[in-house]
């Protein structure tokens, strides 16, 4: 069935592709030109959408680097972005919630809706998930896309740049839910990158006091700084041991830490996090890491701290969209790169190089 678009499509639609080769290109993409001009194609509860901006995520540059996280492999030509907002263009006749020319912020997942982790709520543990960027499931950095209005959300007068910063922003509004932060806990971030960041704005807005934040890099520590000033900055120097991180970094705050958000999933980071924290504390690790890690077990052991870990998210949107609407949280720093959907190379050049000081690199089409 077919819809009326509302806005020109004289350009074609392009994709930003990886391989099993490590190659990163553009080339033409579905759905195809007419289909858009059309409207045609559109399943019973689809939309289709034009995408406005993508944010670039470590994952896509894992996937392009390294071919894998963990299970999940690039076997075959690959579009990848999965934080995306953009621009209702048509609509199947079963939406009745949307229309041509919604502004929405795309939640990039399809769920089965009717294993257990679906039916209780908890769908990012859906076991048949399609999570659009993860190998094989086509990604949304594309000029065009279909998806299913159920995963599209409003965003009304909301910047289509702050639409796309929702993902990474649910991210840690999932980490922060199950780690329970809370007022006046001493909370310790590990990492400084877009997630970490993303954490330590909401553990700031949450009133955690004091709050740490750890990294390797100076000049992302120094960005922390400006987005939460009352943020204490730690530099984690190589040499040193886990246990004299810990100690310095319990030093740091004048008290040991309740909860850790641990965002950078790197071995030693975790065990800093560990060795900071007080008898009957947290560890939470939304970070990606390695296969198999050592740890410090015996320090969890004694001192019944938590490790937990946290898997994308699930019903965030909502609650990210009225923080940022609200004044609550403030992204709009962590963007510091844009590019044209056209030089979406150079933007995964900047984003994976640490030279360039990139922050969140947003590709962005008119």
């Amino acid at each position: 069935m077919s819809a009326t678009t509302t806005v020109t499509t004289s350009k074609p639609n392009i994709g930003v592709y990886t391989n099993p080769e490590h190659k990163l290109w553009i080339d033409d993409a579905g759905p195809t030109q007419q289909e858009v001009a059309e409207g045609k194609g559109l399943a019973e509860g689809e939309v289709m959408l034009k995408i406005r901006s993508t944010g670039i995520c470590g994952s896509d540059v894992h996937f392009w680097h390294a071919g894998a996280i963990g299970p999940m492999v690039v076997r075959d030509t690959h579009i990848l972005g999965h934080e995306s907002a953009g621009e209702i263009i048509a609509v199947h006749p079963s939406v009745e919630n949307l229309k041509p020319g919604d502004r929405v912020a795309i939640e990039p997942n399809l769920i089965c809706n009717a294993c257990e982790p679906c039916l209780t709520g908890r769908y990012n543990g859906c076991l048949k998930v399609q999570f659009l960027s993860t190998p094989p499931y086509p990604g949304l950095l594309r000029r065009y896309v279909k998806h299913p209005a159920i995963w599209c959300h409003k965003i009304g007068n909301m910047s289509y740049e702050m639409g796309a910063m929702l993902e990474p922003l649910s991210v840690a509004l999932a980490g922060m839910e199950r780690a329970n932060v809370n007022l006046g806990d001493p909370v310790l971030v590990c990492g400084a990158g877009p997630i970490g960041l993303m954490s330590l704005l909401c553990c700031a807005a949450a009133g955690a006091e004091p709050l740490v934040v750890t990294d390797i890099d100076e000049g992302r520590l120094k960005f922390a700084k400006e987005v939460v000033p009352r943020a204490r900055t730690y530099k984690v120097e190589r040499g040193k041991t886990s246990e004299q991180c810990g100690n310095e970094i319990i030093e740091l705050a004048k008290t040991k830490i309740s909860v850790a958000i641990e965002c950078t999933g790197v071995e030693s980071s975790v065990a800093n996090a560990i060795h900071s924290s007080k008898f009957g504390g947290k560890v939470f690790v939304i970070g990606v890491g390695k296969d198999q890690m050592n740890i410090p077990f015996m320090k969890l052991s004694t001192e019944e701290i938590d490790l937990q870990f946290q898997f994308r998210y699930a019903n965030t949107w909502p609650r990210a969209i009225r923080l940022i609407e609200g004044g609550v949280i403030d992204v709009s720093k962590l963007v510091t790169h844009r590019f044209d959907l056209e030089d979406a190379i150079k933007a995964f050049e900047t984003a994976a190089d640490p030279k360039t000081g990139a922050i969140k690199v947003q590709i962005q089409s008119e």
